[in-house]
């Protein structure tokens, strides 16, 4: 009986030992997720015209973040203006001069416990991927008119549109201000009606479409192209469709064969005219001669 209680006790012991255990797991865990610095995960770029703006996604927290930024693995700067905040975003547009050249970011996880005099290498941080705004920011779409002829043309005039970036007397720069020889538009066409499209190239931003169909209408769209960029950045965002009648007139309408047709035409009727014009001068120079045989005939 006494071996029984005995045994039961000890049970009784381990359980409480075991609950004891679970419990100091339990608030080691829970003490350590709230001593945790949160680090930032899912670094990344976002940029458009050329307005770079650096993100990421961490737990929430009272921590705050510092992002430094660095060109071609040089020194470290500091980002004033995203400088022990809270949010996680970091615009770094004005920073990332010049445009062709690799830049990374750095962002350091700071806490109001840590002392103005620590090292900074001391801090949690996380590095950004490389980013090259030149070659890597993308181009949203353009806004263009179409402006059909006489004739079998239409000319494309496009607007190179304004970016996020300043020249030194804070004059805002287009989209051909930055990238110049660089920058072309592809204009992608296709007739009313049919599925088939045709592409051209332009190198400036007026763009002469022709050997179009007269009495038909086409439909036009424009994205900037850059072709010395990495192939995944080329192209800028399609623009909205616009479409225009393309009108003619008879002469313009004719095929080559009635080209051909016409001129034979003319030139047989202009044979036909040098002919008789030469068969009527020798018939009236051969009556003068005859005229004037017979009257130097005649006696006196």
């Amino acid at each position: 009986m006494r071996e029984r209680r005995d045994h039961c006790a000890n049970m009784a012991s381990v359980k409480t030992l075991l609950n004891l255990g679970l419990c100091l797991s339990a608030w080691s865990i829970t003490t350590a997720d709230e001593n945790t610095v949160p680090t930032a995960e899912n670094v990344h770029w976002m940029s458009l015209d050329f307005k770079t703006i650096l993100t990421w996604t961490s737990k929430p927290s009272d921590h705050t973040y510092t992002v430094l930024y660095a060109m071609d693995h040089g020194d470290w700067t500091e980002s004033l203006d995203c400088s022990q905040m809270s949010e996680t975003t970091c615009d770094l547009t004005a920073h990332l001069v010049p445009l062709d050249r690799t830049y990374s970011a750095d962002i350091q996880i700071e806490s109001a416990d840590i002392d103005d005099n620590s090292d900074p290498d001391d801090l949690p941080h996380t590095f950004s991927p490389q980013f090259n705004p030149y070659r890597e920011s993308n181009i949203s779409a353009v806004e263009f008119s179409v402006e059909a002829t006489n004739g079998s043309k239409v000319i494309v005039n496009i607007t190179d549109h304004v970016t996020a970036l300043h020249d030194a007397s804070g004059r805002p720069l287009n989209i051909r201000d930055i990238l110049q020889k660089d920058l072309k538009y592809k204009i992608s066409y296709y007739k009313s009606g049919s599925t088939g499209k045709r592409d051209i190239i332009s190198d400036s931003s007026v763009a002469e479409v022709s050997q179009l169909d007269s009495g038909q209408s086409y439909c036009f769209m424009v994205a900037a192209y850059i072709p010395s960029r990495p192939k995944a950045t080329q192209l800028g965002t399609w623009s909205k469709q616009q479409c225009a009648y393309v009108d003619g007139n008879v002469l313009q309408d004719l095929s080559l064969g009635a080209w051909v047709g016409a001129v034979f035409i003319l030139l047989t009727v202009l044979i036909i005219i040098v002919t008789v014009t030469v068969l009527c001068c020798r018939c009236c120079r051969q009556r003068n001669r005859t005229f004037q045989t017979s009257q130097s005939s005649v006696p006196v």
